[in-house]
């Protein structure tokens, strides 16, 4: 009922990036903790002691590429220069890898470029054991889990030697061998499934933990939720990970709720850890991730982690990022490049220089072309494909006397 006052109509918010094509890239509103700011808690600290963490920024590496604060994992020089390897070597496959598509041997590709510190640091943080239920753009998971490179070429060429048989959209990764569950299209699904397989291990009185991996954008969705409050209620040992790369497939971050709030303050309303980590920065990654393993491993429960980093590639082979966004925004990020990063930092502390990483990184292109030769060598799309007999595979694990019957009449026939 009105009081007599005048107030003004109604009017509906429609969220807006901060800058469009032709416009300058604006991030002054990001608010970035200085490195060595932000204390690292007891990995047994109850989450009522850690409430503050969702508005923080976790970093290690600072504007001099030294490493400070009690996050810094104090990795060895070795650990570091594999890790270095490994985004080094998914650049380099994601590379090769869209050359491919734009020669028409394959159908689609998703470069995970700007983004290798989440998935490689997030591998090498976890043990090997732990499960993986990845979104696309984590292929960096298998890089540092050694999967062959081969293999998933194989994958994205949908050719003879491809273990999926070409049921799978090209990236949709699946390798049971390596702990890696199959990437869903369907964005979110992962997140439920994660804290599931975490609950049955749980149950069983397993030692291993879960992982998963979802965009900002799929934050939105039913599942993000549904997931959170089973982890919550359950105490399910798992890393829920939003991979908080500023935009969507052509949105930015504000339409899944990224202008109210960080991603990682929607743990309080759940009673679970909230972390937000500089996902650029390997080293601050490595340390959340380790910090909230060790965490589900004590029985403590879930933790969500928002990893903070930036899309710098278009969102798929099949989109042109500079419709909806500047053309500089990437190269103005200001928490810039994971793997100059790593490098500079190596580079810092007389473990690295200029001449090395170059000759890594042709030592890493060539390996990548000779795979992608032998690849090939198996078909691409277009010259391969799958026998019909196959249709009748991996579907049921004992098939049904119904297409026993009907895949003798289709070899009859």
């Amino acid at each position: 009922m009105s009081d007599g006052t005048t107030l003004p109509p109604l009017s509906l918010h429609i969220p807006e990036p901060k800058a469009r094509p032709g416009e300058a890239p604006d991030f002054g509103e990001m608010h970035l903790s200085p490195a060595g700011a932000v204390q690292r808690p007891a990995a047994t600290a109850p989450e009522t002691d850690l409430r503050f963490y969702p508005y923080q920024l976790i970093r290690v590496l600072d504007d001099e590429h030294q490493a400070l604060g009690d996050w810094d994992p104090k990795l060895d020089t070795q650990t570091l220069l594999k890790g270095l390897r490994y985004m080094m070597l998914t650049r380099a496959y994601d590379e090769r890898m869209v050359l491919v598509q734009r020669q028409g041997k394959t159908s689609f590709y998703m470069k995970s470029t700007g983004e290798e510190a989440v998935a490689v640091a997030q591998a090498m943080a976890l043990d090997r054991g732990d499960m993986l239920f990845p979104s696309y753009r984590q292929q960096g998971l298998l890089v540092a889990r050694d999967w062959p490179l081969l293999d998933m070429m194989c994958q994205v060429l949908n050719n003879h030697r491809d273990r999926l048989k070409g049921r799978q959209l090209p990236v949709m990764y699946s390798a049971r061998d390596a702990g890696f569950f199959s990437i869903s299209g369907n964005l979110g699904t992962q997140f439920p499934q994660a804290v599931g397989w975490a609950m049955a291990s749980a149950l069983k009185g397993d030692t291993r933990i879960a992982a998963a991996w979802v965009g900002d954008g799929t934050t939105a969705e039913g599942d993000f939720h549904h997931a959170l409050t089973f982890a919550s209620v359950y105490q399910a040992p798992v890393l829920l990970n939003v991979v908080n790369n500023q935009w969507a497939i052509s949105t930015f971050q504000g339409f899944a709720g990224g202008e109210r709030a960080t991603f990682a303050q929607r743990a309080l309303g759940f009673g679970i850890p909230g972390m937000r980590v500089d996902g650029n920065d390997f080293l601050a990654v490595y340390a959340v991730t380790a910090w909230a393993a060790e965490r589900a491993r004590r029985n403590l429960g879930p933790t969500l982690i928002e990893l903070v980093t930036y899309r710098a590639a278009p969102h798929s082979t099949s989109d042109d990022p500079s419709a909806y966004r500047p053309q500089t925004e990437a190269a103005q990020w200001p928490l810039g490049d994971p793997i100059d990063r790593l490098m500079r930092h190596l580079v810092a502390c007389g473990h690295w220089n200029e001449a090395r990483h170059q000759a890594l990184t042709r030592e890493l292109d060539d390996y990548v072309k000779a795979q992608l030769k032998e690849a090939e060598s198996h078909g691409t799309l277009g010259t391969s494909k799958h026998s019909p007999d196959s249709m009748f595979e991996d579907v049921f694990k004992d098939v049904p006397i119904h297409l026993q019957r009907q895949r003798r009449e289709m070899q009859e026939g």
